[in-house]
């Protein structure tokens, strides 16, 4: 069984919110049944579906929200996102019952966390949930054996199910499913799109961009849609945990580019998903994209679940030079390049070391990658 990297004993607290964001299906429901199976408190478990927690926890009345949840120590509410004005009674419960411990969890960031947010002010803690980190799974196995999983990971991801399926018609079938049926679920059920087919074609356009920046402009002109409303969908599609985006780092200096930005998936197997290409590593001509992608994904895991605190970019010049990524934390700033080939050496980053002198550039590649993300 593979442990989460999240305690929920120590992160849920007496009178304080716990909101516990992520895409769906990566185990959140899983992690909070877990925890109620061993605590001692008192709780109440329902979920955000259910038309009557909707109906009491969104409808501001204390008295019947308080005459609700009576004798209980802790609640428990699954999906929550889905309860309307659910921040407003979430508040009314922390302040009016004393005591009381409340978790939730919600896989639509952009609307639970407009209704939690002024509300809960310092009464809540967040935390993300993400399919399985490299940190998750090596306490099951050796270095040399988490290794071994790379070709698999690259290709199929690590979503909980995916990962445990056994065969590799489970895992695409299991991914199949994954796209099809929950991936834009939250996008369609809580913004006022209804039709898919743009969003598809957006998500296939950016699955071949990997690592490259991205015009909104081409974007636009190639869906046959305007700017404004690409950039509404890459909105969209951000807050509902499918992709994230890179923006460029730059002080200014006339040789950089300050204006595209890159994105990649969340996920390497809902990328390859989106394209149906689960070949094997030997018949592919992507690999760089998908370990560049498998490794900006598996440093946010590891910054989110340990709760460190940098800015992330990426850096390139019009001339074409360029790094992947740029971490700024603590006053510094950190660039790193990654290449699939570990006999591949870093080239044409002149400009960087000329403007930023004191700052080496380190490789991480397929070789060395466990000492960067663990």
């Amino acid at each position: 069984m593979v442990q989460r990297v999240f305690s929920l004993i120590e992160l849920i607290k007496k009178e304080k919110v716990l909101i516990i964001y992520g895409p769906r299906r990566v185990g959140k429901t899983t992690l909070l049944k877990e925890y109620l199976k061993t605590t001692e408190l008192k709780y109440k478990w329902e979920t955000g579906d259910d038309i009557v927690t909707q109906s009491i926890l969104g409808s501001r009345n204390l008295k019947e929200i308080l005459a609700h949840y009576e004798g209980y120590d802790l609640i428990a509410i699954d999906e929550a996102q889905y309860v309307p004005n659910i921040g407003m009674g979430l508040k009314l419960l922390v302040d009016n019952k004393p005591g009381v411990s409340i978790v939730v969890t919600g896989s639509s960031s952009f609307n639970i966390e407009q209704q939690t947010g002024e509300p809960l002010t310092g009464r809540k803690r967040t935390i993300t949930l993400f399919p399985f980190a490299q940190q998750e799974l090596l306490p099951l196995m050796n270095r040399s054996e988490l290794n071994e999983q790379l070709e698999s990971l690259l290709v199929f991801g690590a979503y909980p199910e995916i990962y445990l399926a056994k065969t590799k018609r489970e895992k695409i079938e299991g991914l199949t499913e994954l796209v099809n049926s929950y991936l834009l679920k939250d996008v369609f059920a809580l913004s006022s799109v209804r039709g898919a087919k743009h969003f598809i074609d957006l998500l296939k356009l950016l699955a071949f961009q990997i690592g490259n920046e991205v015009s909104l402009n081409e974007l636009g002109t190639q869906l046959g849609i305007d700017v404004k409303t690409v950039k509404k969908y890459l909105d969209i599609l951000e807050r509902s945990f499918v992709i994230k985006q890179l923006t460029p780092y730059s002080k200014n200096l006339r040789t950089e580019i300050t204006a595209k930005g890159k994105y990649y998936f969340i996920d390497n197997g809902i990328r390859n998903g989106i394209i149906s290409q689960f070949n094997g590593l030997k018949d592919r001509n992507d690999i760089g994209q998908l370990f560049e992608n498998f490794i900006m994904m598996e440093r946010m895991k590891y910054i989110s679940n340990n709760g460190l605190y940098r800015n992330s970019y990426f850096w390139r010049t019009y001339k074409g030079q360029e790094i992947d990524l740029i971490e700024e934390y603590d006053g510094s700033l950190n660039p790193y390049e990654f290449k699939w080939n570990e006999k591949a050496k870093l080239s044409n980053i002149s400009a960087w070391l000329e403007n930023y002198k004191s700052v080496p550039v380190q490789l991480v590649n397929r070789r060395n990658y466990l000492e960067f993300l663990l």
